[in-house]
């Protein structure tokens, strides 16, 4: 069994990593990387080369690219030591034209010019665009290079940048002692609050480690998993992060900042991340902070995008289950009887009508009984998951019903059936010992992947009833060509693949005792 599984994880993870290059081929390579600038508004409001800078560090952004400015390099050179400050901002001035630069800032530019060319860049001088002796708007003189991220490389980075563990390290400014604290007493509840948590000094988080009470409970900041930052869909959010963050609106309570201040906010303390320099960017800051631990998130009373795709499809796999198996059981055991003939109907309804046009039929039925037929987040009225959870688990029961129905008719005219009935065993008995027995394992391997999958949401649903589920994460991110959202998600949706057919051969090796993944020699 161990061994099966080792082996089993190992090629789904090489499979996933298949699917995730694949689809970065796709993007990357055989799509019009001009297509990111379709719906961007900025672009169409830029003119000259300033248009053509902007269109260079989108596409960084974006993932096609490594873009390097001059004046980026020369703040290198500073940080290097090299140079000084005040030097580098007078080599930046180069001239309107190479032949317009002065000596030494052609030295630098040349400098410069060689160091990327020799690294595989192309580098690429934009002279000034003048109008009536002037510099035109947005015309103002460039000098960058750049170069196509290599497939491997981008391939590599993204798989190692999956998961991240933070670290006292991690602020490169001087932050004072880095360490990790760990109290009984967490300083957002007061010393008399039993509360363990564990405070980092120069890491990323300020609480790795915390506890309340709310489930699970128990939380963590010390590992966060990286599926890549989107840039039109959430900006600057990590993909995970955006499907688990919490929606709605705010929640505010009575809290107290680190520097005693209380006052009521719906600010979560323990999200804090550093932020260089912000404790004095404002006075606002100054009054709640001690330190830079300052970038917060906000406590919402709404689920997350998964969270109502799995509170709809969990629900609604459960009632399929519920309703399907015994209507199945039925269906078969009175084959060609009134009842097999209605199911059947139903069973032909929900295959031959397409499924948006059944969802707005429910829709339509929902909204005569009182129903509510679209999604509040700020509502508490648990009526609204009705029709989402019916229009999700009604064709999956016509699906297990048809199956369900199927296995066991051929079970029935099986000859150890037969042989059985020959024996003297009662009906019953054929039935429970045997035929349901052997008909279930089929649709027992499906059960892990059905309840993973009501992580993803469902399109079509989720649109028709507008829930804030995940379901349309995917194609909002194709629409708005935001790579980071493709690739992130489909790597979701691969991994949950592959989780789901393990735990289904393990669970159908339950069920049925004749399948075994231990290989005897013979």
């Amino acid at each position: 069994m161990i061994k099966y599984l080792v082996k089993r994880v190992l090629h789904g993870l090489v499979s996933v990593i298949i699917v995730v290059a694949i689809v970065m081929i796709l993007i990357y390579s055989c799509l019009d990387r001009q297509l990111v600038f379709a719906a961007d508004p900025v672009y169409t409001q830029l003119g000259n080369n300033q248009k053509t800078v902007y269109q260079y560090r989108k596409w960084e952004d974006f993932g096609y690219i490594d873009y390097v400015p001059y004046t980026e390099w020369l703040q290198g050179l500073v940080a290097d030591g090299e140079l000084a400050a005040e030097k580098a901002t007078e080599l930046a001035a180069f001239g309107r034209k190479a032949e317009d630069d002065p000596e030494e800032v052609a030295a630098y530019v040349a400098r410069f010019t060689e160091y990327y060319q020799s690294q595989g860049y192309q580098v690429m001088r934009l002279d000034a665009k003048l109008s009536k002796k002037k510099v035109a708007p947005g015309g103002q003189q460039q000098l960058f290079a750049y170069k196509d991220k290599p497939l491997l490389g981008r391939l590599w980075n993204y798989m190692t940048g999956l998961i991240s563990v933070d670290n006292i390290h991690y602020v490169k400014e001087d932050i004072g002692e880095r360490k990790l604290t760990f109290t009984l007493h967490d300083p957002m509840y007061g010393e008399n609050t039993f509360a363990p948590a564990i405070i980092g000094n120069g890491t990323r988080h300020k609480y790795l480690l915390y506890t309340d009470n709310k489930f699970p409970f128990i939380h963590q900041n010390l590992v966060s998993i990286n599926l890549g930052k989107s840039y039109t869909v959430n900006s600057g959010v990590d993909v995970f992060e955006s499907m688990n963050a919490p929606q709605g609106s705010y929640v505010a309570s009575v809290i107290t900042y680190p520097t005693g201040l209380t006052e009521s906010s719906a600010d979560d303390l323990h999200s804090a991340t550093y932020s260089a320099g912000s404790k004095d960017a404002s006075l606002v800051t100054r009054e709640r902070f001690t330190d830079d631990y300052t970038a917060v998130t906000t406590v919402k009373g709404g689920l997350s995008q998964v969270g109502y795709s799995f509170v709809i499809g969990i629900i609604a796999v459960f009632i399929s289950y519920l309703l399907g198996v015994p209507l199945g059981i039925i269906m078969a055991r009175k084959k060609d009887k009134l009842i097999d003939k209605i199911g059947t109907i139903y069973i032909v309804f929900i295959i031959a009508v397409p499924s948006l046009a059944y969802i707005f039929l429910f829709k339509a039925i929902g909204y005569n009984l009182g129903l509510p037929t679209t999604f509040n987040m700020d509502s508490n009225d648990w009526k609204m998951f009705a029709l989402p959870i019916i229009s999700l688990a009604l064709p999956s029961v016509a699906s297990l019903m048809k199956w369900l129905r199927r296995y066991m008719i051929d079970q029935m005219n099986s000859d150890y059936v037969k042989f059985a009935r020959s024996g003297g065993l009662s009906e019953r008995k054929i039935f429970s010992r045997h035929i349901l027995k052997n008909a279930i394992i089929p649709l027992v391997h499906g059960i892990p992947g059905t309840v993973l999958g009501a992580l993803v949401g469902a399109i079509i649903t989720e649109r028709v009833y507008v829930v804030p589920g995940a379901g349309n994460l995917l194609t909002k991110a194709i629409n708005m060509y935001d790579n980071g959202v493709i690739v992130g998600v489909t790597l979701f949706y691969a991994m949950l693949s592959v989780i789901s057919i393990i735990l289904g051969d393990l669970l159908m090796a339950m069920v049925d005792p004749r399948i075994s993944f231990t290989s005897k020699a013979r």
